[in-house]
This record gives C-alpha cells, sequence and structure tokens, in this order.
C-alpha cells in the first residue's frame, strides 16, 4: 500500500486505537513491541512502512594502534566496510527505518545518522538498541524509539548484516512494508495485509472514544481539542 493511502487510513489514530482494531479481527497476541522500547521525547510519532536493517554483535577489533592510527581505521575501514548503511539509499519517503541490533549498550543512532534518515525521506526510527546525542535529537525531532540510551561508539562493538528482510524486535516480527506506528503509549507492528482492515476498526474505537469524552468535555465546560473532534 502507498504511503498517501496510508497516511489518510490511519490519520488521527494513536497505537491505543491500533491497538483495539489488532484487537477486533483476531489478533490478540501480536504486534505490541515491547514496552522496553519507548520513544526518546515527548509527543514524538510516527505511522509508516517498514525498511527493516538487522545489525550483529561483531568480531571485529581494532589493532593496538595510535590515535591518529585509530582515525583512520575508523574511517576508512569501520564505517567503509563494517557499520555501513547501505539502506539509506532505499529509503522511500514516509518509511519508518526498523532496526534489530543487539543489547550491547552501544549508542547505534545518534544526531547526525537519525538526522541523514529523516533527509533522505524517513519519517523516523525504531530500534532494539541505543541512542546517543540525546540532547540534540531531542532537539532536531527526528521521531526514535528505542530501547535505551548508550554512550559509545559503534566500532569493534556492532555492524551492518542485511536489510529489507524479516527482523524481529521487541518480541515482534516485522517484514518489510508492514506498517509501524508509534507514539506514547510505545509502538505496534500492523501487517501489511492487514493494514485496511486494522484500520477499519481502529477507526470504529477512536470514533467512539471522541464522542464519549466530548460529552464529559461539554458537561465540564472544557473548550472543545483536537482528541473530541469528529468528523
Amino acid at each position: 500500500m502507498e504511503y498517501e493511502e496510508i497516511k489518510k487510513l490511519y490519520d488521527g489514530l494513536r497505537v491505543s486505537d491500533v491497538r483495539d482494531g489488532m484487537d477486533w479481527i483476531g489478533l490478540f497476541s501480536k504486534g505490541s513491541v515491547s514496552r522496553d522500547i519507548r520513544p526518546l521525547f515527548d509527543g514524538a510519532r510516527l505511522c509508516g512502512p517498514a525498511l527493516t536493517v538487522r545489525l550483529v554483535a561483531s568480531h571485529d577489533q581494532a589493532p593496538p594502534i595510535s590515535p591518529d592510527e585509530y582515525t583512520e581505521w575508523a574511517r576508512n575501514h569501520w564505517y567503509k566496510i563494517k557499520h555501513i548503511e547501505p539502506y539509506v539509499s532505499d529509503i522511500v519517503q514516509g518509511d519508518v527505518v526498523v532496526i534489530e541490533a543487539p543489547y550491547l549498550g552501544v549508542g547505534q543512532l545518534g544526531s547526525w545518522n537519525t538526522l541523514n534518515f529523516f533527509l533522505n525521506g524517513a519519517q523516523g526510527v525504531v530500534s532494539s538498541g541505543g541512542v546517543r546525542d540525546t540532547d540534540e535529537c531531542r532537539l532536531q525531532q527526528v521521531p526514535i524509539f528505542t530501547q535505551f540510551i548508550g554512550q559509545s561508539m559503534t566500532q569493534g562493538r556492532i555492524e551492518y548484516l542485511e536489510h529489507n528482510t524479516p527482523i524481529t524486535i521487541g518480541g515482534q516480527r516485522v517484514n518489510p512494508r508492514d506498517l509501524v506506528v508509534g507514539d506514547g503509549d510505545g509502538v505496534i507492528i500492523v501487517p501489511e495485509d492487514r493494514i485496511e482492515e486494522v484500520a477499519k476498526y481502529a477507526r470504529q474505537e477512536a470514533v467512539n472514544d471522541k464522542r464519549g469524552r466530548r460529552k464529559m468535555y461539554e458537561q465540564l465546560g472544557w473548550a472543545l481539542d483536537d482528541t473530541v473532534q469528529v468528523d
């Protein structure tokens, strides 16, 4: 399904609504990514097709060398051979980069590469690994959902393996082009072939919620905000 179609189907839907839609079609135990994977900042939201990436622990290690030699080793060996990002050229506008990464304390995501994903059309990133440069990442406001904050760079720790293959993140399988939805309630994955069906029942529950809360807003004399507006 094209991104513009998905945007229309899922406009205004929350992760909680999508969870309800998954339940309505019988996918009770599917989709909800581990609660350990959280947004880096308040207000982060995602809804788009998955571009999947797998990173693995590395056996490679820098030899005993001087700091200047280490600079050359990192530039010309590590970031050209081991920790590469060939998937960036495959990003389609609206994609969510979803990364299966080992839990090794590494801040594989940072202010540079997440901004580069965004520059190339991704709306954000979800990872079972870590993020660093968090002050800059929060300032840049590219949506980032990760399992932890980690100070370490990738050299000698984790490396690229493959992309656009099925991965597992937060206990859930993610196939390329599955739908990824994220907000303050975490992340949920909708199988590509169930996107329309889930949207139908997610919308039903969202509208019911808005109508019920709107009545209470009116009883309380509150101004009607966007969360209680129904077309």
